[in-house]
């Protein structure tokens, strides 16, 4: 029997496969079935991440992932880091503001927008968000700052709009679907909201309206 080709590491095999080509269907698949253990803290060197140029003299003067985020809470999945859990941990702190008269606010409401079909219902954190981002940065352009006032499209964020303006590009990636989609729904009936949350609910239209 032939030997295989394929590297034994997993992040050298899903390196491997994307220089292939072999399609993002097939590395979604590979990122289920291989246990997390075997992606978390794991950063491939910039030379090989098949995004910076490896013959490029500037290579030299960054910063490695592996040396940069090394000591924040691992994850496996897009650049490897639990950056709310490194946050909430105290691993890093970032600046709220570059300017003193810059008014910060903080939003501690969970949204649950209830979505057609059988997924379970997905639960908006504004406090997880707030705490990097202001406001401004999602309303009113990417959403209304109004319950419902917005249609929220999975194509939408496939493309890289609306949540795929960052999950996808810093925040962990659309593979993750639980992590969003977190509210059961048994049966296809009305999301079960979890005991003590008190949330707005968002209703796709045409959904729950008479």
């Amino acid at each position: 029997m032939r030997a295989s080709t394929f590297p034994a590491d997993p992040i050298a095999l899903l390196s491997h496969l994307a220089r292939a080509r072999l399609g993002l269907t097939l590395l979604v698949l590979l990122a289920a079935l291989l246990p997390a253990s075997a992606w978390a803290g794991e950063w491939l060197p910039l030379q090989n991440d098949g995004i910076h140029d490896p013959r490029s003299r500037g290579l030299k003067i960054l910063q490695e992932p592996a040396e940069a985020l090394h000591g924040l809470t691992p994850d496996h999945a897009g650049n490897m880091v639990r950056w709310v859990h490194s946050l909430e941990k105290g691993e890093i702190r970032p600046r709220e503001r570059l300017f003193p008269q810059t008014k910060v606010r903080k939003l501690d409401l969970d949204i649950i927008m209830d979505v057609k079909g059988g997924m379970p219902a997905v639960r908006f954190p504004h406090r997880q968000h707030t705490e990097w981002l202001d406001c401004a940065n999602c309303h009113n352009g990417l959403f209304a700052e109004k319950t419902g006032g917005s249609k929220i499209s999975m194509f939408k964020i496939l493309q890289g709009e609306q949540c795929g303006v960052c999950h996808g590009a810093v925040a962990f990636p659309l593979t993750e679907c639980t992590r969003c989609h977190s509210i059961p729904r048994p049966g296809s009936t009305q999301p079960v909201v979890p005991p003590g949350l008190d949330p707005r609910i968002h209703l796709p239209s045409g959904v729950g309206k008479k």
